[in-house]
């Protein structure tokens, strides 16, 4: 759009893209005087269009005094370029292409003032925490110790523990020699009471040979005694027969009585000498068996003193045996509650131990984490930083190049009216706003 002041005409036109918060002004002015259009989006839809229009020069602070470029108003020539439409599509085409990538680097930098920003929030709050952090160091240091002189604890206990089993092992070893010593003890007196039985036996043997003995002597004495009391009667009979036959009647009446009574010396003689043999005989062989049956008697006696004798250490043995017995059963549930306990106690150590390191482990794994974690974002918060001023330095850079360094291009299009525009362009990035401005200025005289 073009506006005729008298000999001037003011243009320019400006572009701001919906929704991004941009806006590109193009302009096109020469050095006596200046133009505006510009396009301005609110929202996603319905641009509007505004066209302002003053006096003035270009770098005066008040109104200065319009002039006329004489060699403008010459005739111009009204043939159409067939190359206008060409150029002025590749401009729109390169002022996209600019505009699009300006709003791509904008919208970089405000993301990244974003994450500044929130990174800055981050520090301060990690700097607000920071004496927790430090509180919390010693809290952790005192756990570890803490845990550190449970385990210590620990092990004391386990030493403890150790040596009592050690000590407990060596009572254990001690009942265990007794017990041995006990059972070498009782096979002894076993092999012993063996022995004692087979004593027993033989002498309960002998005792049976000796009473059927004494039955046999006993019968035999009384034959004895009844053939002596028989022997006796018969020589008793003898003798009265004798005399009864001494007192024959003799016819011739010899003098026989000196004979019989020589007859009946010699007959009581053997008489008496028969007796007296025979009760000497009777009384040796009395006093034989006698001899032999109090001998018997004192060794049936012996026998059944020792029979009494082995009864009763048997009867003690038996009961030293039981009591050995007893006590083996009573040490060995001692010792197997010894170590009943001695194992529960130390699995009890080693999962307190376990449970200690396992908490101690989690302890440096949750410090490792936060430390890790405070170092990525410092990290991030120092990688940040040094984006974020290498950007600041581009922009400052690119700001000052583009208000300074960049020299008014002049462009000069025929048109099919017969009218030329003229103009430089120049981009200018103004601080704190994020945006930019490119303006053509343009001059046709007038018809």
């Amino acid at each position: 759009m073009s506006i005729h002041l008298g000999s001037q005409v003011f243009s320019s036109r400006s572009a701001a893209f919906p929704g991004r918060g941009l806006q590109v002004r193009l302009s096109s002015a020469r050095p006596g005087g200046f133009g505006s259009r510009s396009l301005l989006g609110l929202g996603a839809s319905r641009p509007r269009v505004a066209v302002r229009s003053a006096s003035g020069g270009p770098g005066g602070a008040g109104i200065r005094q319009v002039t006329v470029n004489q060699s403008l108003l010459a005739p111009l020539r009204v043939d159409i370029d067939p190359a206008i439409q060409q150029v002025r599509r590749e401009e729109r085409e390169q002022i996209k292409t600019l505009n699009n990538r300006f709003a791509s680097f904008i919208d970089k930098v405000r993301f990244l003032e974003q994450q500044n920003k929130l990174l800055e929030t981050k520090w301060q709050f990690y700097q607000n925490r920071k004496c927790c952090e430090s509180n919390l160091e010693p809290l952790f240091e005192g756990y570890i110790e803490t845990l550190r002189r449970e385990a210590e604890c620990v092990e004391a206990d386990s030493g403890r523990l150790a040596s009592e089993l050690n000590h407990v092992q060596e009572v254990l070893e001690g009942y265990k020699k007794k017990y041995e010593e006990e059972v070498a003890l009782r096979t002894t007196a076993e092999n012993e009471f063996v022995v004692l039985k087979k004593d027993i036996d033989s002498a309960y043997l002998r005792k049976a040979d000796l009473e059927a003995n004494v039955e046999v002597l006993r019968e035999e004495t009384a034959f004895l005694q009844a053939l002596y009391e028989e022997e006796i009667y018969l020589l008793h009979s003898q003798i009265s027969d004798t005399s009864v036959v001494v007192k024959m009647d003799n016819s011739r009446e010899l003098n026989m009585d000196s004979v019989v009574a020589e007859i009946k010396a010699q007959y009581d003689d053997v008489a008496s000498r028969s007796r007296a043999e025979a009760e000497s005989w009777y009384q040796t062989k009395c006093e034989e068996m006698k001899a032999t049956v109090s001998q018997q008697g004192e060794n049936l006696r012996r026998t059944k003193e020792e029979l009494h004798e082995l009864n009763r250490l048997i009867q003690r043995l038996t009961a030293e045996v039981e009591n050995a017995k007893q006590q083996r059963c009573k040490l060995e549930g001692a010792v197997a509650e010894a170590e009943q306990q001695g194992e529960a106690a130390l699995r009890d150590a080693k999962c307190k131990l376990a449970g200690l390191e396992e908490a101690l482990q989690k302890a440096k794994q949750d410090m490792a984490c936060l430390l890790k974690e405070y170092q990525e974002v410092m990290n991030s918060k120092l990688g940040l930083d040094v984006e974020i001023a290498t950007y600041r330095k581009l922009l400052e850079g690119e700001e000052s190049r583009l208000c300074e360094g960049v020299g008014s291009v002049n462009i000069c299009v025929s048109r099919s009216q017969g009218g030329v525009v003229c103009g430089d362009l120049s981009a200018t990035v103004p601080r704190g706003l994020g945006g930019v401005a490119t303006s053509s200025a343009s001059c046709v005289p007038p018809p």
